[in-house]
């Protein structure tokens, strides 16, 4: 059995441990997954730093007005797009490694990885509605004769109020994703159970912002379930990262 595990470990493929019928993790392609997760936060919040605010991000005026003085919105809110998209293909790959097979923990990893693509799409059309749109409305109000500015100020608040419902639903996506790819790592002990758990307490936390945004929009009482959902993200990705990358014989281990 083990020149079974060490060929295959080798090798990056899946096998099959004798006389059980359970599957092994495929470690070439956790690997992946987990440079690809790590590579998504790292960009997500690098763009998300040219992105911060200063002031109170529902007081609209100076939001509208800050947002109009920027050189960098859109670029910042591609280069969150990109972030976003690197963890979504990480939690896609992610599910694809742990080679579930069948069984609740099975289809709990499936449903995670739809509710992950699910939370792409919806994040794309968020920064093509904030990064885009909102930032041509502000510069509008900015720039429009003082006749005009009170209907150039609502439709530009109108779009934040658009960006506040697809900020919410997609928070909730994509925590739906990481409980339920929480849960299955958990269950399926490819890799430590710990991280599955980091997984689904992230995912919480991605419910909690969602709530707090679609009935309050970017208020102050979301700051902590958004640090906590940043640091917790970070812990999982870089521990199934260092998880990943382990010796032949931890790699083994099937998470004890």
């Amino acid at each position: 059995m083990d020149d079974i595990h060490a060929d295959n470990t080798r090798t990056g493929r899946s096998a099959v441990m004798p006389g059980t019928g359970q599957q092994t993790t495929d470690r070439r392609s956790l690997r992946l997954a987990a440079t690809l997760l790590v590579a998504g936060v790292v960009v997500s919040v690098a763009a998300g730093l040219l992105h911060a605010e200063s002031h109170d991000a529902n007081d609209h005026v100076a939001s509208f007005t800050a947002y109009a003085g920027s050189d960098i919105w859109t670029g910042a809110h591609l280069g969150q797009f990109v972030g976003m998209a690197l963890l979504t293909v990480g939690l896609i790959a992610l599910w694809a490694a742990l080679n579930t097979g069948q069984g609740a923990a099975a289809w709990s990893a499936r449903f995670g990885a739809l509710s992950a693509a699910l939370a792409l799409a919806l994040y794309g059309a968020l920064q093509a509605v904030d990064g885009v749109a909102l930032k041509h409305a502000v510069d509008a109000w900015a720039s429009a004769a003082e006749p005009e500015k009170a209907m150039r100020f609502a439709t530009a608040e109108g779009i934040r109020w658009l960006e506040w419902g697809m900020r919410s639903y997609q928070s909730f996506m994509l925590g739906t994703a990481l409980v339920l790819l929480g849960v299955a790592i958990a269950a399926t002990r490819r890799v430590s159970r710990f991280i599955g758990y980091l997984m689904a307490l992230a995912g919480a936390a991605y419910w909690v912002q969602g709530w707090i945004i679609g009935t309050e929009g970017f208020a102050a009482a979301n700051a902590l379930p958004t640090l906590a959902g940043i640091i917790l993200t970070v812990a999982w990705t870089v521990w199934l990262l260092i998880s990943a990358w382990q010796s032949n014989e931890k790699a083994a281990g099937h998470g004890r």
